[in-house]
Protein backbone atom coordinates (compact mmCIF):
# COMPACT_ATOMS: atom_id res chain seq x y z
CA UNK A 1 0.00 0.00 0.00
CA UNK A 2 1.52 3.30 -1.04
CA UNK A 3 0.84 6.51 0.84
CA UNK A 4 -0.69 9.85 0.02
CA UNK A 5 -0.46 13.25 1.69
CA UNK A 6 -3.50 15.16 2.88
CA UNK A 7 -3.17 18.79 3.97
CA UNK A 8 -0.54 19.93 6.46
CA UNK A 9 1.73 17.05 5.55
CA UNK A 10 -0.47 14.30 6.99
CA UNK A 11 0.65 11.05 5.29
CA UNK A 12 -1.78 8.15 5.20
CA UNK A 13 -2.36 5.00 3.16
CA UNK A 14 -3.82 5.66 -0.29
CA UNK A 15 -7.00 3.86 0.77
CA UNK A 16 -8.34 4.21 4.29
CA UNK A 17 -11.00 2.33 6.21
CA UNK A 18 -14.39 3.57 7.41
CA UNK A 19 -15.33 1.76 10.61
CA UNK A 20 -18.91 3.06 10.96
CA UNK A 21 -20.58 -0.05 9.54
CA UNK A 22 -19.08 -2.18 12.28
CA UNK A 23 -21.43 -0.51 14.77
CA UNK A 24 -24.38 0.91 12.84
CA UNK A 25 -25.94 1.74 9.53
CA UNK A 26 -26.05 -1.56 7.67
CA UNK A 27 -28.52 -3.73 9.53
CA UNK A 28 -28.01 -5.64 12.77
CA UNK A 29 -24.67 -5.08 14.43
CA UNK A 30 -22.22 -7.97 14.32
CA UNK A 31 -22.67 -10.16 17.37
CA UNK A 32 -19.03 -11.13 17.62
CA UNK A 33 -17.00 -8.15 18.85
CA UNK A 34 -13.80 -10.19 18.75
CA UNK A 35 -14.40 -10.85 15.06
CA UNK A 36 -14.67 -7.10 14.35
CA UNK A 37 -11.48 -6.49 16.31
CA UNK A 38 -9.84 -9.15 14.17
CA UNK A 39 -11.05 -7.46 10.98
CA UNK A 40 -9.73 -4.08 12.11
CA UNK A 41 -6.33 -5.57 12.86
CA UNK A 42 -6.39 -7.31 9.48
CA UNK A 43 -7.02 -3.91 7.88
CA UNK A 44 -3.72 -2.65 9.25
CA UNK A 45 -1.50 -5.70 9.54
CA UNK A 46 -2.44 -7.48 6.31
CA UNK A 47 -3.95 -4.88 3.97
CA UNK A 48 -1.50 -2.15 4.95
CA UNK A 49 -4.18 0.46 5.62
CA UNK A 50 -3.02 3.12 8.10
CA UNK A 51 -5.96 5.57 8.03
CA UNK A 52 -8.98 4.61 10.14
CA UNK A 53 -12.17 6.66 10.38
CA UNK A 54 -14.67 6.66 13.26
CA UNK A 55 -16.92 9.14 15.13
CA UNK A 56 -18.55 9.60 18.53
CA UNK A 57 -22.01 9.36 16.97
CA UNK A 58 -21.40 5.89 15.53
CA UNK A 59 -23.26 3.70 17.95
CA UNK A 60 -23.13 6.22 19.54
CA UNK A 61 -19.77 5.93 21.27
CA UNK A 62 -19.26 2.17 20.85
CA UNK A 63 -17.46 2.47 17.51
CA UNK A 64 -14.74 4.62 19.02
CA UNK A 65 -14.38 2.09 21.83
CA UNK A 66 -14.11 -0.75 19.30
CA UNK A 67 -11.51 1.08 17.24
CA UNK A 68 -9.57 2.04 20.36
CA UNK A 69 -9.42 -1.52 21.65
CA UNK A 70 -8.58 -3.06 18.27
CA UNK A 71 -5.82 -0.62 17.41
CA UNK A 72 -4.20 -0.24 20.81
CA UNK A 73 -1.36 -2.64 19.91
CA UNK A 74 -0.93 -0.84 16.56
CA UNK A 75 -1.23 2.76 17.70
CA UNK A 76 2.12 3.87 16.29
CA UNK A 77 1.18 2.47 12.85
CA UNK A 78 -2.14 4.25 12.33
CA UNK A 79 -3.78 7.63 11.87
CA UNK A 80 -7.17 7.67 13.59
CA UNK A 81 -9.79 10.22 12.56
CA UNK A 82 -12.87 10.94 14.65
CA UNK A 83 -15.56 13.60 14.68
CA UNK A 84 -17.58 16.02 16.79
CA UNK A 85 -20.62 18.17 16.15
CA UNK A 86 -23.78 16.35 17.26
CA UNK A 87 -26.21 16.81 20.11
CA UNK A 88 -26.64 13.26 21.39
CA UNK A 89 -29.43 12.71 23.91
CA UNK A 90 -30.39 9.34 25.41
CA UNK A 91 -28.30 7.54 22.83
CA UNK A 92 -29.80 9.34 19.83
CA UNK A 93 -28.60 12.17 17.64
CA UNK A 94 -31.15 14.99 17.91
CA UNK A 95 -29.34 17.84 16.13
CA UNK A 96 -26.03 19.60 15.70
CA UNK A 97 -23.92 21.07 18.50
CA UNK A 98 -20.53 22.62 17.77
CA UNK A 99 -20.42 25.09 20.62
CA UNK A 100 -16.84 25.51 21.86
CA UNK A 101 -17.51 23.88 25.25
CA UNK A 102 -19.13 20.92 23.52
CA UNK A 103 -16.17 20.50 21.17
CA UNK A 104 -13.84 20.40 24.17
CA UNK A 105 -16.05 17.85 25.95
CA UNK A 106 -16.19 15.60 22.91
CA UNK A 107 -12.42 15.80 22.43
CA UNK A 108 -11.80 14.65 25.99
CA UNK A 109 -14.39 11.87 25.74
CA UNK A 110 -13.02 10.65 22.40
CA UNK A 111 -9.51 10.56 23.80
CA UNK A 112 -10.75 8.29 26.59
CA UNK A 113 -12.80 5.99 24.35
CA UNK A 114 -10.04 5.64 21.78
CA UNK A 115 -7.47 5.23 24.56
CA UNK A 116 -5.03 7.62 22.86
CA UNK A 117 -3.01 10.64 23.97
CA UNK A 118 -3.90 12.76 20.94
CA UNK A 119 -6.59 12.76 18.24
CA UNK A 120 -4.81 12.57 14.89
CA UNK A 121 -7.63 14.17 12.88
CA UNK A 122 -10.70 15.82 14.40
CA UNK A 123 -13.51 16.60 11.96
CA UNK A 124 -16.60 18.71 12.45
CA UNK A 125 -19.12 16.06 11.37
CA UNK A 126 -21.72 18.50 10.05
CA UNK A 127 -21.66 22.27 9.91
CA UNK A 128 -23.66 23.79 12.77
CA UNK A 129 -25.81 26.68 11.49
CA UNK A 130 -25.94 28.17 14.99
CA UNK A 131 -22.18 28.39 15.58
CA UNK A 132 -19.88 30.51 13.38
CA UNK A 133 -17.32 28.31 11.67
CA UNK A 134 -14.64 30.73 12.83
CA UNK A 135 -15.46 29.80 16.45
CA UNK A 136 -15.27 26.12 15.58
CA UNK A 137 -11.90 26.46 13.86
CA UNK A 138 -10.57 28.59 16.70
CA UNK A 139 -11.63 26.04 19.31
CA UNK A 140 -9.99 23.17 17.45
CA UNK A 141 -6.91 25.36 17.07
CA UNK A 142 -6.81 25.70 20.86
CA UNK A 143 -7.02 21.91 21.18
CA UNK A 144 -4.11 21.60 18.73
CA UNK A 145 -2.10 24.07 20.81
CA UNK A 146 -2.94 22.06 23.93
CA UNK A 147 -1.63 18.86 22.34
CA UNK A 148 -4.99 17.09 22.30
CA UNK A 149 -5.51 17.25 18.52
CA UNK A 150 -3.07 17.13 15.62
CA UNK A 151 -5.21 18.07 12.61
CA UNK A 152 -8.54 19.79 11.90
CA UNK A 153 -11.08 18.54 9.36
CA UNK A 154 -14.55 19.34 8.05
CA UNK A 155 -17.29 17.06 6.73
CA UNK A 156 -19.97 17.94 4.16
CA UNK A 157 -18.90 21.60 4.22
CA UNK A 158 -19.33 24.06 1.38
CA UNK A 159 -16.40 25.74 -0.35
CA UNK A 160 -17.26 29.03 1.35
CA UNK A 161 -17.29 27.40 4.79
CA UNK A 162 -13.99 25.65 4.08
CA UNK A 163 -12.37 28.96 3.15
CA UNK A 164 -13.65 30.69 6.28
CA UNK A 165 -12.47 27.89 8.54
CA UNK A 166 -9.07 27.61 6.86
CA UNK A 167 -8.47 31.34 7.38
CA UNK A 168 -8.65 30.78 11.16
CA UNK A 169 -6.91 27.40 11.48
CA UNK A 170 -5.48 25.25 8.67
CA UNK A 171 -7.86 22.53 7.48
CA UNK A 172 -6.08 19.25 6.80
CA UNK A 173 -8.93 17.28 5.21
CA UNK A 174 -12.48 17.67 3.99
CA UNK A 175 -14.68 14.58 4.08
CA UNK A 176 -17.79 14.31 1.94
CA UNK A 177 -19.63 11.68 -0.05
CA UNK A 178 -17.97 11.27 -3.44
CA UNK A 179 -18.16 8.43 -5.93
CA UNK A 180 -19.11 7.60 -9.49
CA UNK A 181 -22.74 8.32 -8.63
CA UNK A 182 -22.23 11.23 -6.20
CA UNK A 183 -20.35 14.04 -7.93
CA UNK A 184 -21.44 16.97 -5.75
CA UNK A 185 -17.93 18.03 -4.62
CA UNK A 186 -16.60 18.53 -8.14
CA UNK A 187 -17.80 22.05 -9.06
CA UNK A 188 -16.66 23.95 -5.95
CA UNK A 189 -15.32 21.86 -3.07
CA UNK A 190 -12.54 20.02 -4.89
CA UNK A 191 -11.22 23.22 -6.53
CA UNK A 192 -11.19 24.90 -3.10
CA UNK A 193 -9.22 21.99 -1.66
CA UNK A 194 -6.75 22.16 -4.54
CA UNK A 195 -6.28 25.89 -4.07
CA UNK A 196 -5.79 25.70 -0.30
CA UNK A 197 -3.73 22.51 -0.15
CA UNK A 198 -6.39 20.49 1.67
CA UNK A 199 -6.80 16.73 1.30
CA UNK A 200 -10.14 15.22 0.36
CA UNK A 201 -11.57 12.05 1.91
CA UNK A 202 -14.53 10.47 0.08
CA UNK A 203 -16.88 8.50 2.31
CA UNK A 204 -19.28 5.98 0.77
CA UNK A 205 -16.89 5.69 -2.19
CA UNK A 206 -18.69 2.51 -3.25
CA UNK A 207 -22.12 4.10 -3.17
CA UNK A 208 -23.07 2.35 0.09
CA UNK A 209 -22.43 -0.95 -1.64
CA UNK A 210 -24.29 -0.23 -4.86
CA UNK A 211 -21.16 0.25 -6.97
CA UNK A 212 -19.88 -3.20 -5.99
CA UNK A 213 -22.59 -4.74 -8.17
CA UNK A 214 -23.92 -6.80 -5.27
CA UNK A 215 -27.08 -4.73 -4.67
CA UNK A 216 -30.16 -4.68 -6.92
CA UNK A 217 -33.95 -4.44 -6.76
CA UNK A 218 -34.15 -7.94 -5.28
CA UNK A 219 -32.02 -6.92 -2.28
CA UNK A 220 -33.91 -6.65 1.01
CA UNK A 221 -32.62 -4.13 3.50
CA UNK A 222 -33.12 -5.15 7.12
CA UNK A 223 -34.09 -3.07 10.11
CA UNK A 224 -31.47 -0.46 10.86
CA UNK A 225 -30.05 -0.42 7.34
CA UNK A 226 -29.76 3.21 6.26
CA UNK A 227 -30.25 2.26 2.61
CA UNK A 228 -33.93 1.57 3.32
CA UNK A 229 -34.34 5.34 3.81
CA UNK A 230 -32.34 6.51 0.79
CA UNK A 231 -34.27 7.39 -2.41
CA UNK A 232 -31.55 5.99 -4.70
CA UNK A 233 -32.24 2.51 -3.37
CA UNK A 234 -36.02 2.77 -3.57
CA UNK A 235 -38.60 1.69 -6.15
CA UNK A 236 -37.81 2.36 -9.77
CA UNK A 237 -34.66 4.30 -8.90
CA UNK A 238 -32.58 1.25 -8.08
CA UNK A 239 -33.48 -0.41 -11.38
CA UNK A 240 -32.65 2.76 -13.29
CA UNK A 241 -29.33 3.11 -11.50
CA UNK A 242 -28.37 -0.44 -12.47
CA UNK A 243 -27.35 0.90 -15.89
CA UNK A 244 -24.48 2.75 -14.25
CA UNK A 245 -23.18 -0.37 -12.51
CA UNK A 246 -23.49 -2.37 -15.72
CA UNK A 247 -21.09 0.02 -17.45
CA UNK A 248 -18.64 -0.21 -14.55
CA UNK A 249 -18.86 -4.02 -14.58
CA UNK A 250 -18.02 -4.14 -18.29
CA UNK A 251 -14.82 -2.17 -17.68
CA UNK A 252 -14.04 -4.26 -14.60
CA UNK A 253 -14.32 -7.50 -16.57
CA UNK A 254 -11.93 -6.17 -19.22
CA UNK A 255 -9.37 -5.30 -16.53
CA UNK A 256 -9.67 -8.46 -14.46
CA UNK A 257 -11.02 -6.40 -11.57
CA UNK A 258 -14.25 -6.05 -9.63
CA UNK A 259 -16.70 -3.16 -10.07
CA UNK A 260 -15.80 -1.92 -6.60
CA UNK A 261 -12.11 -1.83 -7.46
CA UNK A 262 -12.87 0.18 -10.60
CA UNK A 263 -14.91 2.67 -8.55
CA UNK A 264 -12.04 3.11 -6.09
CA UNK A 265 -9.39 3.29 -8.81
CA UNK A 266 -11.39 6.06 -10.49
CA UNK A 267 -11.37 8.08 -7.26
CA UNK A 268 -7.63 7.56 -6.84
CA UNK A 269 -7.10 8.82 -10.40
CA UNK A 270 -8.88 12.10 -9.76
CA UNK A 271 -6.22 13.75 -7.58
CA UNK A 272 -3.15 12.56 -5.65
CA UNK A 273 -4.58 14.08 -2.46
CA UNK A 274 -7.83 12.07 -2.52
CA UNK A 275 -8.03 9.15 -0.07
CA UNK A 276 -11.29 7.12 -0.10
CA UNK A 277 -12.41 5.27 3.04
CA UNK A 278 -14.52 2.24 2.08
CA UNK A 279 -15.90 0.21 4.96
CA UNK A 280 -16.80 -3.45 5.43
CA UNK A 281 -17.16 -6.16 8.05
CA UNK A 282 -15.38 -8.82 6.00
CA UNK A 283 -11.69 -9.56 5.55
CA UNK A 284 -12.12 -10.54 1.91
CA UNK A 285 -13.67 -7.16 1.12
CA UNK A 286 -10.85 -5.41 2.95
CA UNK A 287 -8.38 -7.20 0.69
CA UNK A 288 -10.41 -6.46 -2.43
CA UNK A 289 -10.68 -2.77 -1.62
CA UNK A 290 -7.03 -2.31 -0.71
CA UNK A 291 -6.01 -4.03 -3.96
CA UNK A 292 -7.74 -1.28 -5.94
CA UNK A 293 -4.43 0.59 -5.79
CA UNK A 294 -3.04 -1.96 -8.26
CA UNK A 295 -5.80 -1.47 -10.86
CA UNK A 296 -4.45 0.55 -13.77
CA UNK A 297 -6.92 2.78 -15.60
CA UNK A 298 -5.95 4.42 -18.86
CA UNK A 299 -6.65 8.08 -19.55
CA UNK A 300 -9.50 6.95 -21.79
CA UNK A 301 -10.91 4.75 -19.02
CA UNK A 302 -10.90 7.68 -16.59
CA UNK A 303 -12.48 10.01 -19.15
CA UNK A 304 -15.23 7.49 -19.89
CA UNK A 305 -15.94 7.04 -16.19
CA UNK A 306 -15.86 10.80 -15.63
CA UNK A 307 -18.73 11.14 -18.08
CA UNK A 308 -20.64 8.11 -16.83
CA UNK A 309 -23.08 9.77 -14.43
CA UNK A 310 -24.14 12.40 -16.96
CA UNK A 311 -24.45 9.83 -19.76
CA UNK A 312 -26.39 7.21 -17.85
CA UNK A 313 -28.03 9.37 -15.20
CA UNK A 314 -28.35 8.90 -11.44
CA UNK A 315 -31.86 8.57 -10.09
CA UNK A 316 -32.84 9.70 -6.59
CA UNK A 317 -31.19 11.76 -3.85
CA UNK A 318 -28.28 10.37 -1.83
CA UNK A 319 -30.05 11.03 1.49
CA UNK A 320 -33.64 11.35 2.61
CA UNK A 321 -34.99 14.86 3.16
CA UNK A 322 -33.63 15.09 6.71
CA UNK A 323 -30.14 14.06 5.64
CA UNK A 324 -30.13 16.41 2.65
CA UNK A 325 -31.07 19.31 4.94
CA UNK A 326 -27.88 18.76 6.97
CA UNK A 327 -25.54 19.26 4.03
CA UNK A 328 -23.81 22.66 4.09
CA UNK A 329 -24.30 24.18 0.64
Amino acid sequence: MHTRTLGQGLRVSAIGFGAMGMSQGYGPNPGDRDEMIGVLRHVVETAGVTFIDTAEVYGPYVNEELVGEALAPLRDSVVIATKFGWDIQDGKMVGTDSRPDQIRRVADASLRRLNVDVLDLFYQHRVDPDVPIEDVAGTVGELVAAGKVRHFGLSEASAATIRRAHAVHPVTAVQSEYSLWTRDPEPEVLPACAELGIGFVPFSPLGKGFLTGTVDSSTTFGAGDIRSTIPRFAGDNIDANAALVARVRTLADSRGATPGQIALAWLLAQQPWIVPIPGTRRRERVDENSSATTVALSADDVADLDALASQVGVHGDRYNATGMAMINR
